[in-house]
Formats: structure tokens, C-alpha cells, sequence
């Protein structure tokens, strides 16, 4: 079922294996190296020792790489830093500083078995109850994670009480017209996003301050067969900032059944058992005690970051820098997606009064 590592870009299987076992005590030679489908940005593959042991390896894609993202010491701060913590996520086992290795820094993690439910099928064969328990620990958990004191956590120097979302409209802004420059097609679009942009920038509301993971989803997690969330992945997004971010991000992800709503990203939210997107909402600013009256306005934001973000995916698919993980046809097909995503945050500007 593996792929042959000799032939995946971002991987060295005979040097990665070397450190491997000169550094993890508990690994025992020699590995098995196989690309997990389903990543869109950073590079996973899962890791197995001759006992059996599964780990997770997590680099950079192999080129076209943007200034700040894909930072593998960050990602492992992020994750070494919440171990400890009520917020689940898979154990950091080790951090690689030498790009020599396997041309770019890298770390290894505990591999977390359960089902990442990416998106309606996935979360149709957890079955209605675990649908229903598992939308629950979604908000639960990232309540959790927003409770958090970054300081205490060990991310003090991180915190910017000011300034979050003007870091991120610059960040993706960039980010979109980076890839417009190798994406032809997209500069159709660059109008409308850059309006979005700037009537955003326009419009920033007070900022609260937390810790933000950046893509929290049911598809960065892991949960179990009764649908009890057993680990968050994918900290390579994570900050410290404004809270409703995330919460905004999950829900742009989340279409009620039978309902005609672009979504962020895909998701298992029209399974069986899975709960509105408004009780989400009304789960979340229970249990955190937060005001979510600007929700509206991230929601916008959600909208407007996903086009950047998906701009930005398929350019690096189509350059080829994302190793043969089984979507570069989806990537060429979701090329009106950024449009779709650009009309869509416009709108939701308008729905703010905006």
C-alpha cells in the first residue's frame, strides 16, 4: 500500500531513517515510509519502525514555499507547548533543525489512530452518534483551546495584543497576488478579492487575544469510533490572536443539510448526526462565556482567507511542489472555487452592514 519512498519528493528514506534511529531511542530499524493522502500544504508521511510502532513525519512542500508559512520549529512549538495541556493532540517525539537531512527541517510525532472525518462520507461511517458526539467535542475542544493562557502555556513572547488581523490580511494578501503571478487565470479575480481586502482592513473590530490553531476543523483531527476527538493536527497556522478567527474558519466549513453554501473547505457537517451550524454557535458562546456578535464580520474574513489559501494550494499543485498525494486533479478543478469564495465573502460584508 506504501508508496515507494525513493520516488516522493521530500523525503530521503536512507538518511531520514539514519537520524531516525540515532535519535528516537524508542525506534527500532528498519522504517517504512508511506505519503498520507489527504494533505494540502506541509508534507505527511507515516512512519513505521520494525515493532510496529506508527509515527507521523511532518516537513514543508518542496518548493514554492511563501515567506512565513510552512515553519516546522513553530508547528513543534505550538505542538510541545499544548502536550501538557486539557487540548488533545499527538505526542511530540522529535525535531530535526538540519534541512541536510532530507532538505528541509522536519519533526516526528506520535501516529494517532481513529478517523479524520475530512468529509461527509467520512463522517457517515462514524454513524449518527458518534456524528452527533463527535460535533460536540469539536466545539468543546476548541473552547478548551481558546481558554487557554498563551503566557502560561509557554507562548508569552508570541502574544500581540494588537494588530492580529492586519497581520493576516497583509499575510494572505501577498500570498494571493504571489500566486496570481504563477496562476494566469486568477487575475480575473484579483479585483473583487483586493475590495474584500480593503473593506475588511476598514472594518477591524476590537481585538480579544488566545491562542488561534488557524485551520481548526473536524478534517485536522482525529476522532474515535464513538466520536470523541483524540487529536488536533496541523499547527502550521497557529498564532496568537482574535478567537472568533477560529471559530468563524469551523463554521464557513460547516453547511447545514441541503443547503446551497460555498464552503471554506470540505467538511462531514451534512452527515447524519452532525449538528447545525447554529447550534455550533450557540454551543460555543454557552460554553466559553465569549460575545459573538462580530462573528458575521470573521465569517466574511473566513471566506476571503480560504480564497487566498486555495489560490495559493493550487498554484503549488500545479508547479508541482506537492509530492503525488492523489490531489492535483481535484486542485485543477477547484480553480472556480477562489472565485466562488471571493462572491461569497462580498456577500457575507454585505449581510454585515458592511
Amino acid at each position: 500500500m506504501g508508496s515507494e519512498p525513493d520516488r516522493v519528493a521530500g523525503l530521503d528514506p536512507e538518511r531520514v531513517a539514519r537520524w531516525l534511529t540515532g535519535t528516537v531511542d524508542a525506534l527500532v530499524g528498519p522504517v517504512r515510509f508511506e505519503l498520507v493522502a489527504g494533505g494540502r500544504s506541509n508534507l505527511t508521511f507515516r512512519v513505521t519502525d520494525a515493532a510496529g510502532t506508527g509515527y507521523a513525519l511532518r516537513r514543508p512542500p518542496t518548493g514554492g514555499v511563501l515567506s512565513t508559512a510552512h515553519d516546522m520549529a513553530r508547528e513543534w512549538r505550538f505542538l510541545t507547548a499544548l502536550a501538557p495541556t486539557p487540548v488533545p493532540v499527538p505526542r511530540p517525539v522529535a525535531f530535526c533543525a538540519d534541512p541536510d537531512v532530507t532538505g528541509a527541517e522536519f519533526y516526528l510525532m506520535e501516529f494517532v489512530e481513529g478517523t479524520v472525518p475530512a468529509d461527509a462520507a467520512a463522517g457517515a461511517a462514524l454513524g449518527p452518534a458518534a456524528c452527533a458526539r463527535a460535533g460536540e467535542q469539536t466545539v468543546d475542544v476548541l473552547v478548551e483551546l481558546h481558554a487557554l493562557d498563551p503566557a502560561r502555556t509557554g507562548l508569552g513572547d508570541l502574544i500581540r495584543r494588537t494588530g492580529y488581523l492586519q497581520r493576516q490580511l497583509r499575510r494572505w494578501h501577498a500570498q494571493l497576488h504571489a500566486s496570481a503571478d504563477r496562476l494566469p487565470r486568477l487575475a480575473a479575480d484579483l479585483a473583487l478579492l483586493d475590495e474584500v481586502h480593503d473593506l475588511l482592513l476598514a472594518h477591524v473590530p476590537p481585538q480579544r487575544t488566545g491562542i488561534v490553531h488557524g485551520d481548526y476543523r473536524p478534517g485536522n483531527a482525529v476522532f474515535g469510533p464513538d466520536g470523541t476527538l483524540r487529536a488536533v493536527l496541523d499547527w502550521e497556522l497557529a498564532t496568537t490572536g482574535d478567537p472568533m478567527a477560529d471559530l468563524a474558519w469551523l463554521i464557513s466549513g460547516w453547511p447545514d443539510p441541503g443547503e446551497d453554501l460555498v464552503p471554506t473547505t470540505s467538511g462531514p457537517s451534512t452527515a447524519p448526526g452532525f449538528p447545525r451550524r447554529a447550534e455550533l454557535v450557540r454551543r460555543y458562546a454557552d460554553r466559553s462565556g465569549r460575545d459573538v456578535a462580530d462573528l458575521p464580520y470573521w465569517t466574511a474574513f473566513a471566506r476571503w482567507r480560504a480564497a487566498c489559501i486555495s489560490a495559493g494550494v493550487q498554484a503549488r499543485y500545479l508547479a508541482g511542489h506537492m509530492a503525488d498525494d492523489g490531489h492535483l486533479i481535484e486542485a485543477r478543478a477547484r480553480a472556480e472555487h477562489v472565485t466562488q469564495l471571493g462572491r461569497s465573502a462580498r456577500s457575507a460584508l454585505r449581510d454585515a452592514g458592511i
